[in-house]
């Protein structure tokens, strides 16, 4: 199949895009390539990516419709998917602009697109961040997410609902995926686990905040791609929803559209996370204990029950294998 997909230089979408060239489809491939962090770690994503027959690169940020447009024109998608977004909680503290041009301008330009376009299936990347203020645990998709507690999440609500419209509207199959702190080779310089292990390999103290007292709810990104690729094959039917035994499926009531959590709903404490790195480097960290950040949120544990009910399927990679993987790719590139 033809897929538009934004974002590719990016930690998620290099890793999505990789695997579905790897199974023969095409992919013309939308990335502003900002300096939000190191370039070179985008550019060399999207190297790899080249390497593939079936790939073209589209360098332009999302602002600029006409530029959107005409990607999506090089090979009319059969399915789009939106990654690309400015991301981090804490940026949007200082930054809170590039989340509004990015999330919602930019959003709002690939919603018009894929109204002109039609595809089979229209994902869409969001986030856990958007259950903010919650403290009913597991989040569930149903479940109201109307206290978002920092721009970034707020940006990405909106684009929930924003699609929403789009599909009600013009009939557009659309799926919402809420992350939860997804993690692996290629990560982000600006997540934990980068920070950490760079850190400690340049015997520098790590800071850990909410006093170690934290939980999360990791995703290993082979498990994300996994569940992203299955959902590719279960677009929304209006007036279809789906039987989850003990929870309830998110499918809109006037429209083609739903929301879904990937994550195994298995979180960790954030030491057990650093005593993972630690194992995985054989060395240990000097560890500088902090209060709760503004933005923080002291657990994410998501319900897993809608995504295995539609893709027989639910994240479970160990997290002392994933950070091993991380650190292995680390040491390798940054040796």
């Amino acid at each position: 199949m033809h897929f538009l997909i934004t974002g590719t230089a990016g930690f998620i979408g290099f890793h999505l895009a990789r695997r579905l060239l790897s199974q023969g489809h095409t992919i013309v491939g939308y990335d502003a390539m900002t300096d939000y962090y190191d370039r070179r770690l985008k550019e060399d994503r999207h190297a790899i990516l080249t390497g593939y027959a079936g790939f073209r690169a589209i360098v332009a940020p999302l602002e600029e419709l006409g530029a959107l447009r005409a990607a999506a024109a090089l090979a009319p998608p059969d399915i789009i998917i939106h990654l690309a977004a400015q991301a981090g909680v804490r940026y949007s503290l200082e930054h809170p602009r590039a989340y509004i041009d990015s999330n919602l301008i930019g959003s709002f330009n690939l919603l018009e697109v894929a109204r002109e376009f039609a595809p089979q299936h229209l994902l869409l990347a969001s986030t856990s961040s958007v259950y903010g203020g919650n403290e009913t645990m597991p989040f569930q998709e149903v479940e109201r997410a109307d206290f978002p507690i920092t721009i970034y999440a707020a940006t990405k609500k909106a684009m929930e609902e924003l699609a929403h419209s789009y599909a009600h509207l013009w009939s557009v199959p659309t799926t919402c995926f809420r992350f939860f702190t997804v993690y692996g080779p290629w990560g982000r310089p600006d997540m934990a686990l980068f920070k950490f292990v760079n850190a400690i390999q340049h015997s520098r103290p790590i800071e850990i905040y909410g006093m170690g007292n934290m939980r999360r709810d990791f995703t290993y990104i082979d498990d994300l791609i996994e569940a992203v690729v299955r959902l590719i094959d279960q677009p929304p039917v209006q007036g279809k929803p789906v039987q989850v035994p003990g929870a309830a499926d998110t499918l809109s009531p006037v429209a083609p559209w739903r929301v879904v959590n990937i994550a195994g709903g298995q979180p960790i404490g954030l030491m057990d996370f650093v005593t993972a790195i630690e194992i995985a480097l054989g060395r240990q960290a000097e560890k500088l204990m902090r209060p709760m950040q503004p933005g923080d949120v002291r657990e994410t544990f998501a319900d897993h029950r809608l995504l295995e009910v539609l893709t027989s399927f639910r994240p479970g990679t160990p997290v002392s294998v994933g950070v091993s993987a991380f650190v292995e790719w680390y040491l390798s590139r940054y040796r």
